[in-house]
Parts: structure tokens; C-alpha cells; sequence
């Protein structure tokens, strides 16, 4: 089963992960919209998309703005929820509870409600692919509140799955990923974490959006899945 001929929304899809998504279902025939807070982000995005798609510009965190755009787009089959600025570690020694707060408006209040504001339009032999992470399973000092989101995000999905079937509801779970999530990062601190992580995990390096942008095609892709927690990090949480 490919995408040929279907819609396919991205939310977060101009860089990183959500952009690899997006890219990879336009290999497979889909009509992409790609949607960010950021018109520069949303043009760069055109650029590497086929002309057959397109890109929005909206605020991710204001409910209405989001209803605005579902309205315009109407029918689609497949909706991709990849938005999160990058994540900072937290000890709770030093938690900015305002920063923690921002982090949890988008990447669970924005998912959930791109979630509400779909279901008019969104077909129901369709999907809706969530982003959670490995911090949920394997949290280090510092990883509170991106392990709670994670955490937030798995708990979602499969309440999700339940409420809305037949439409199909997954979540994909990435590890270490060279992606601008760590762009808050000094660039010399970022090549030495892929480094030791790559080194000590079984496949042997950090994982790259491309490997990521298969999870979500899968999950679009293969009719049987729903409420799944797709788990692309290398063998990480093993080790």
C-alpha cells in the first residue's frame, strides 16, 4: 500500500523530522501540506517538496487559527503531528515552570487540539500519527518534562484509538536523532552526545530524520495499526 493520490497533513513538517515525513510521503504519491508557525520555514519546505503540494502558515497553539486551516484544507486521509521547539534539560533545581509550560502547549495541547479540530474533515479509513519520545522509557536527570510529554503523548494515542475508530491513531517514538531538536546546543557539545551515544548503542551511530520519516510512512501506510507505539531508536532503551 502506498500514498498515491492521498492528503497528507504535516504539522511541524518544514525541518527536522516532520520534514523528512513530508518528503517521503510525496515519494510515495501523496499531496503534502506542510504547516509552521514560520513563513521562512514553510517556503524553505516548498522547496524540496513537488509542486503538487503545499505550505501554511499558523500558530500551532491557537485553537482557532487551527480550526481556520482545517476548514480551508476540507477532506484529507492522513494527519501528522511533528511540532515541538527544540527541548532544553530541566533540573529541577533550576525548572522554569513558565519554559515547562510552553513546551506542554505545543507538543501535547497543540497535538490534541489539531486532533479536535480534524475530525470533520478527516476520512475514516485515515490516520492521525502522533511524536513521542524515549524519554519516557530511559529519563536521565534533567528529563522531567520531556519525559512527562512523552509519557502524555504514548497515554494519548491509545485513548485516542479507542475513541475515534475506525479512524487509526499511532505514535512514533524516536531515540537520538541528528535533527534541529538539539540545535539549542552548542555545535561542538551536539558532534561529541552523537558521538558517545551512536557509540554506545547497538546499531552503532544516532538515528537521521530519514530513518524517522519511514516510522511515520509505515504507520500511515499499513491499515492494521492503530493505538501502536512504533519505536525507531536503534536499540537504545536496550542497552
Amino acid at each position: 500500500m502506498d500514498l498515491q493520490g492521498q492528503r497528507v497533513v504535516v504539522l511541524g513538517g518544514t525541518s527536522g523530522i516532520g520534514l523528512a515525513t513530508a518528503e517521503a510521503a510525496a515519494r510515495q504519491g501523496a499531496v503534502v501540506t506542510v504547516a509552521s508557525s514560520r513563513r521562512a520555514s514553510v517556503d524553505h519546505a516548498l522547496t524540496r517538496l513537488p509542486d503538487r503540494c503545499d505550505g501554511r502558515v499558523v500558530d500551532l497553539t491557537d485553537a482557532q487559527a487551527v480550526g481556520r486551516l482545517f476548514d480551508d484544507l476540507g477532506e484529507f486521509t492522513h494527519l501528522v503531528y511533528t511540532a515541538g521547539e527544540p527541548l532544553k534539560l530541566m533540573p529541577m533545581d533550576t525548572l522554569d515552570l513558565d519554559a515547562a509550560w510552553n513546551f506542554f502547549t505545543l507538543r501535547y495541547f497543540g497535538a490534541l487540539g489539531a486532533v479536535r479540530a480534524v475530525l470533520p474533515y478527516l476520512r475514516k479509513d485515515g490516520s492521525v500519527t502522533l511524536t513521542t519520545g524515549t524519554a519516557k522509557d530511559r529519563p536521565g536527570p534533567g528529563w522531567a518534562v520531556a519525559a512527562s510529554i512523552c509519557g502524555a503523548m504514548e497515554s494519548l494515542t491509545k485513548a485516542l484509538a479507542v475513541e475515534l475508530a475506525p479512524v487509526r491513531v499511532n505514535v512514533v517514538s524516536p531515540g537520538f536523532v541528528r535533527s534541529p531538536l538539539w540545535s539549542g546546543m552548542g555545535e561542538e557539545e551536539r558532534e561529541r552526545m552523537y558521538t558517545e551515544v551512536g557509540a554506545a548503542i547497538p546499531v552503532g551511530r544516532v538515528g537521521e530524520v530519514e530513518d524517522i520519516a519511514r516510522a511515520y510512512v509505515f504507520l500511515m501506510t499499513e491499515p492494521f495499526a492503530t493505538g501502536t507505539v512504533l519505536t525507531v531508536d536503534g536499540g537504545h532503551i536496550l542497552v
